[in-house]
């Protein structure tokens, strides 16, 4: 089987997916016929497609593409295959299912590690009440009305993006749309249209706080998953690699998606992101704090893994859904509202895996532009993310 014939496999395989669950298919901005052939087919039996990608991963070393794109293709049909089993009821293992669809292991946090983000977040929020309370009101005090929200997305939109120009150049035609939707389990969303458009759907039944917004269109738009989108599109797309016009929940392309986009206000504003963002604020009549809100992002991040620990609460040990709950709650210092909504997330058949995304993608992505110097090279090692077909193993 020649290139274009095994990568048009590859892509049928992929699309059929979305029979089985809507939303699977995460992006598509390849042939319309390969669409219009599964929606037209019979409905896949998930044991099938488990039979195909196998056949094709044996496949995979005498199509005759390059090395790159052999370990991305083999990394994404063992994680269809592994989704095929799932859906067929085979019995697999929590962290065997993460390890087969992202490549990565995962184990389970420090309780020492969050104990100690919860010291330096009580002293940057001095006070005699619990300090879940104090977080919860300065979470509350920073909560942008709801009727300012549109005009500080744009002003963040258009900010980021001329910084993103500067460094990581777009196709002029690029866009980025935003709406406001609500009943979701997540805060915000990317959905890639294809010819560098973007529709970015913000969560309504959260409330967006100041300090939150910036890192939400970083991840989202610039210089993010958009971004990402774009140029991938404009390089390995037009470049004759059909597979990347397929992006597709549950495979190793959504880790390093994510950890890019959760180093995404990082890598183009860096330390100090939180001044910046105060100034932006300031234009619009709007006063906060960026020194305090980078302090606490910082402390913060001890909290990482949490919400994988609570996946693994939940899907490896069996644990209830109210311990979940409380565990949350405990760890990120949330509102019980918080931890519930986190919880659906967790719980959804489609996502309840996709927690390791964040918090490995950020570990494993963050750990490996550290190894670069800031400025030119590590501006090198992001471009890099942006443009090239990785998957976790490519970094370790």
């Amino acid at each position: 089987m020649g290139s274009d014939a095994f990568v048009q496999e590859y892509l049928l395989l992929g699309l059929a997916f979305d029979r089985l669950e809507e939303g699977f298919v995460d992006a598509y901005t390849g042939d319309p016929e390969l669409r219009r052939r599964t929606e037209n087919a019979p409905a896949p039996v998930p044991r099938d497609l488990s039979h195909i990608a196998q056949r094709l991963r044996d496949e995979l070393p005498a199509a005759g593409l390059s090395d790159e794109r052999t370990r991305f293709l083999d990394a994404h049909l063992r994680a269809l295959d592994c989704s095929a089993r799932t859906f067929a009821g085979d019995g697999i293992g929590f962290v065997d299912e993460v390890e087969a669809y992202f490549d990565v292991h995962i184990e389970p946090g420090n309780e020492d590690d969050y104990r100690d983000a919860h010291r330096r977040l009580d002293a940057l929020l001095p006070g005699g009440e619990p300090l879940a309370e104090r977080l919860q009101a300065y979470r509350k005090a920073e909560v942008i009305p709801a009727d300012r929200l549109e005009e500080c997305v744009e002003a963040f939109s258009s900010a980021l993006r001329d910084k993103v120009r500067a460094v990581y150049p777009l196709p002029e035609t690029e866009r980025v749309e935003y709406e406001v939707v609500g009943d979701k389990p997540w805060s915000g969303f990317n959905y890639y249209l294809g010819d560098y458009r973007s529709r970015v759907a913000i969560n309504s039944d959260l409330e967006q706080q100041m300090s939150n917004l910036p890192r939400l269109i970083a991840h989202e738009a610039y210089p993010g998953h958009h971004t990402e989108h774009c140029r991938k599109e404009a390089g390995l797309v037009a470049d004759g690699q059909g597979e990347q016009t397929l992006f597709l929940v549950n495979t190793p392309q959504c880790l390093m998606a994510e950890g890019l986009a959760d180093l995404a206000l990082e890598a183009i504003v860096g330390p100090g992101w939180g001044l910046w963002a105060q100034e932006i604020y300031a234009d619009l009549g709007l006063r906060f704090d960026g020194e305090l809100a980078e302090a606490l992002g910082e402390a913060s991040a001890g909290l990482l893994s949490v919400r994988q620990d609570a996946a693994l609460l939940l899907h490896d040990r069996g644990r209830s859904h109210d311990e979940v709950a409380a565990f949350l709650q405990r760890w990120t210092l949330a509102s019980p509202e918080r931890a519930r909504q986190s919880l659906r997330f967790l719980s959804s058949p489609l996502w309840r895996a996709y927690i390791s995304t964040y918090v490995e993608g950020y570990r494993l992505l963050g750990g490996w532009l550290a190894q670069a110097p800031v400025g030119v090279e590590r501006a090198e090692r992001f471009r890099r993310l942006l443009d090239e077909p990785l998957v976790p193993s490519s970094l370790r």
